[in-house]
């Protein structure tokens, strides 16, 4: 499996908003979602218009833990301010039990409608906006890497709250899953000097 990596130059990111915004409502309210919450993909798939209309949380069992003794507790995830707006103008109408970015086919094993986009949709959609801008290493774990990564910046005591919302036991590993360490490798061997 190929390591993906965050999107860091906060630029970049308002290009990409800018970007979803104008091809694709869905896909810009994934993105955001994802970059705002650091929810895995296969949550926010999952997530329909009832988990966020009215809210100001999201409230759920995150999928990969679900079925497992690993910390299997409820968690809450912030709907961000710069998204309300943008997220009350997409789910205007939507039933209550439709699923948040539901797939525009329909399933060709069941043939149903409406079912949520899946995984690897996402992921091609997440790589053809990062094509067009220039990035590689970009999956579907980007996303959550994004989030993690520029609340780390902001504040790096925010690495205990980090480790807890990816389940991680120790702060070396949620440091190498954000890229921080090959960040930090990367400038101690540029400053690297023999002259």
């Amino acid at each position: 499996m190929n390591t993906v990596q965050p999107i860091r130059d906060p630029a970049l990111i308002e290009a990409m908003k800018n970007y979803l915004r104008c091809t694709s409502e869905r896909n810009y309210i994934f993105f955001c979602m994802g970059i705002y919450s650091g929810l895995r993909v296969s949550d926010l798939l999952e997530l329909q218009v009832k988990s966020v209309r009215n809210q100001t949380h999201i409230s759920l069992v995150e999928k990969k833990t679900e079925n497992t003794k690993k910390r299997n507790k409820k968690k809450k995830f912030i709907i961000h301010r710069d998204l309300v707006d943008d997220l009350n103008s997409y789910i205007k109408g939507m039933d209550d039990n439709a699923y948040l970015f539901p797939s525009r086919q329909k399933k060709t094993t069941t043939g149903e409608r409406g079912k949520p986009i899946d995984r690897s949709t996402a992921y091609k959609m997440l790589n053809n906006v990062a094509d067009r801008f220039g990035l590689v290493e970009i999956g579907c774990h980007t996303l959550r890497k994004t989030w993690g990564y520029h609340l780390y910046l902001e504040n790096p005591r925010n690495l205990a709250l980090l480790m807890d919302m990816f389940n991680h036991s120790d702060p070396t590993y949620t440091l190498m899953y954000l890229g921080l360490t090959q960040d930090a490798m990367d400038a101690a061997i540029m400053r690297l000097s023999y002259t």
